[in-house]
């Protein structure tokens, strides 16, 4: 069953997406991500290390190298925060390979694909998606100046991994690309011979992570993130390794929200390198038509059976097709002036 075929995600997703859309302060504008509205696109090559193959049959570790799209973000659903907001931390990371064709038929209307979705921080706040819906609710009631105790605050006294989540929420990177990315869900990889692992991805810079203090922060420009950018990419230091951290028997592989132990073991599985950001004139209409899905669909790799996962790609593939519609809608009234 997909993320779009059961009930219970599609009506969760509903409630995340709506109480995204209406908590952004001024209510997140139609035709934009209701998370992750401010971002860019970017196109390079993932190669795989030789170890990858051994982990799973998944082609994009196996093949020589494949072409990937990729996008940076804030947080928010705000297109416009400046990047100097702690509301927009602790950013994002998507990435998604470019499979081979199944074969060569005109039917088949979309490449073969599959996609990682990170965050700027190993930490999620809840661990089931009821829980962070209200969360989400608790969030929203509790405005800047409402009286303490307020709904939040109520709802972090018993939930200390949401508490431990939203103090962590401080750093900022000097660029999108000097900071580490997770991936927090678990994924079983399964080799050619059937052995399988949990894993969970990280995304590391080549150059290692830079992040600024607070008082260099002050003073640096709304998208102070993105500045440099064409600069790296041009001398392409646009680079990440991505590796795993490997499963023991005993990890808990369906909550999001446990973090596995610093001395498990990490392979590398590859390196993500970005030669290419989207001309200019290509960013709206290629963003607003991309709809990162973070659900493997690909042989060689599954999901666990976090619960958090299939709710999530449900909000993520409704609120793209929500996010098409609206733009098309926008289009029409302004072609109709």
């Amino acid at each position: 069953m997909s993320s779009l075929e059961n009930p219970v995600s599609i009506e969760t997703a509903k409630g995340i997406i709506g109480q995204f859309k209406g908590t952004q302060a001024g209510g997140a504008p139609p035709g934009f991500r209701p998370v992750h509205a401010k971002g860019i696109l970017l196109t390079g090559t993932f190669t795989p290390t030789r170890i990858a193959s051994t982990l799973t049959q998944a082609p994009h570790f196996s093949l020589p190298s494949v072409g990937i799209t990729a996008r940076f973000s804030g947080v928010t659903g705000i297109p416009t925060t400046p990047d100097t907001d702690p509301l927009g931390l602790p950013g994002g990371f998507a990435i998604r390979f470019h499979l081979p064709e199944h074969d060569n038929s005109p039917e088949q209307e979309h490449q073969p694909h599959t996609d990682i979705i990170s965050l700027g921080s190993p930490l999620f706040p809840t661990r089931t998606p009821e829980e962070f819906l209200r969360f989400l609710q608790a969030t929203a009631a509790s405005p800047v100046g409402a009286p303490s105790p307020t709904p939040l605050e109520e709802f972090l006294k018993t939930h200390p991994v949401a508490k431990r989540f939203i103090e962590s929420q401080n750093q900022f990177a000097r660029g999108v690309a000097t900071r580490t990315y997770w991936a927090q869900h678990a994924f079983r990889l399964i080799n050619a011979k059937g052995v399988s692992k949990f894993v969970r991805y990280q995304l590391r810079p080549v150059g290692g992570n830079e992040f600024l203090g607070p008082e260099q922060v002050i003073g640096k420009g709304p998208n102070y993130l993105y500045d440099e950018l064409p600069v790296w990419v041009a001398e392409g230091r646009v680079e990440f390794r991505l590796v795993a951290q490997i499963a023991a028997e005993d990890d808990k592989t369906d909550d999001i929200t446990v973090l596995w132990p610093d001395s498990r073991e990490v392979v590398e599985l590859g390196t993500v390198k970005l030669d290419t950001i989207l001309p200019e004139e290509e960013q709206d209409d290629e963003q607003n038509k991309i709809v990162f899905d973070p659900m493997p669909r690909v042989v060689g790799i599954e999901p666990s059976a976090d619960p958090i996962l299939p709710v999530r790609s449900a909000a993520y593939l409704m609120s793209g097709r929500e996010r098409r519609v609206a733009r098309v809608e926008l289009k029409h009234r302004l072609c109709a002036r």
